[in-house]
């Protein structure tokens, strides 16, 4: 990571407080990136999405409009965090209790995983590699690699490719082809 004036955009009306920003990063009007957050190279940091003190972004994740990504979650490389998702990091919340970074609980979502728009991610969990969470999905469990999960609460609904194609019955790709077996640990899928 870069500090925020080699080769990283600002909009004339986003905010980014941080100086560990990967060059080719953009930050978009209205945005905002608290001092502390840790930002990779060539993310896209759209209309008024807020990374806070303590989250951290690999290289090229999109974060979308709207989105808030709250200390204490890790995003790696390539993630897709659609419009309005939601990161929570503390279990127990009240007004009057004012927590330190070391009292949240903390958040990872793996490579090339995609949340999909209005997802809310409860604290303490992992999001698995490709793992793919639908639209308006409540995250309140660990997602395995590779699993289509959907609803409130998010359950498995399927598969999913690393080209994000759903897989068929066999854990083949129509699309790109890729196949695929369950991990030798039994959480998720892995390449055949």
């Amino acid at each position: 990571m870069t500090a925020v004036d080699s080769g990283v955009f600002v909009h004339a009306q986003g905010l980014c407080e941080s100086d560990q920003v990967g060059a080719g990063t953009r930050v978009w009007a209205f945005a905002h990136v608290l001092p502390g957050a840790r930002v990779g190279a060539d993310c896209n940091i759209c209309d008024g999405a807020f990374v806070e003190t303590g989250a951290v972004l690999g290289d090229r994740v999109t974060v979308k409009n709207g989105t808030l990504v709250f200390g204490g979650v890790t995003c790696e490389d390539e993630v897709f965090l659609g419009p309005n998702v939601l990161f929570t990091n503390d279990l127990r919340p009240r007004a009057a209790i004012k927590r330190g970074p070391d009292q949240l609980v903390d958040t990872v979502v793996r490579r090339g995983a995609t949340l999909g728009a209005g997802t809310v991610v409860v604290c303490g969990v992992e999001i698995g590699a490709f793992a793919f969470a639908g639209a308006g999905s409540v995250v309140t469990k660990s997602v395995a690699p590779h699993a289509f999960v959907a609803g409130n609460p998010a359950r498995r609904k399927g598969w999913v490719c690393e080209c994000g194609a759903r897989l068929d019955d066999a854990l083949r790709c129509a699309d790109c082809g890729l196949r695929f077996r369950p991990a030798a640990d039994d959480n998720g899928l892995t390449r055949a």
